[in-house]
């Protein structure tokens, strides 16, 4: 497989379909690819199933989308804070679904997907609503729920530094979700500060090896 370097955002998200389940990088803003959710926004793909940590702040990045009326369905661990009130009111509208995970069952669901596991058991969730009609099973005297893997058709995660195979480097929080998701698509959308030459990049900083990695677009601003 080759990395596509890409001339600008709208290239990147080129192809993405209705009814697309897209995984989107981000803890809160940090590490967001914004201009790839912009390109997304422009390019008019609808009916998407959004998985993310959370389900928006503000009025950019994917609040917009939401915002957009693109999204039919909202994957996240925490769909309210201070400044989500564009889902808060999706959803007060009977707009936009959500599916709640728990934040560590998210990340492994995703990491499941990538390892090519077909379930796992979890004990977060026992005895909460977030465990009705799911499989239960003790364990060491521990009670587990059943959890599946979570793939996307597309996968739209920021990194910091990219180099022309598409390896991944990324800087600190921003780095979150984006590895887990970069294994869990069928295609990996990457945008980055800054695209280098081979072996530019220190080899044992790469977290994402190049060979997740479809498509690389370069945003400075």
């Amino acid at each position: 497989m080759t990395t596509v370097l890409c001339a600008d955002p709208d290239e990147a998200v080129a192809g993405v379909g209705d009814g697309s389940t897209v995984l989107v990088g981000g803890f809160g803003m940090a590490g967001m690819p914004v201009a790839l959710i912009d390109a997304l926004i422009r390019q008019g793909a609808t009916d998407l199933t959004v998985v993310s940590n959370n389900a928006g702040n503000g009025d950019t990045g994917l609040a917009a989308l939401l915002a957009a009326g693109r999204v039919r369905k909202v994957v996240c661990s925490f769909p309210r804070q201070a400044d989500s009130w564009v889902f808060d009111g999706l959803y007060r509208q009977g707009r936009v679904e959500l599916e709640l995970v728990p934040q560590g069952t998210l990340a492994e669901r995703m990491r499941a997907a990538g390892a090519g596991i077909g379930a796992f058991y979890c004990p977060t969730g026992v005895g909460t609503p977030l465990a009705e009609g799911k499989e239960t099973r003790e364990i060491d005297g521990r009670s587990h729920v059943l959890e599946y893997p979570l793939r996307g058709d597309v996968a739209l995660i920021g990194a910091y530094r990219a180099d022309r195979m598409g390896n991944l480097v990324y800087r600190k929080t921003a780095r979150n979700f984006g590895p887990v998701m970069a294994t869990a698509a069928t295609t990996v959308v990457a945008q980055v500060r800054e695209v280098v030459d081979v072996g530019a990049l220190d080899p044992e900083a790469v977290v994402t090896p190049g060979i997740y990695v479809d498509r690389v677009v370069e945003v400075t601003s």
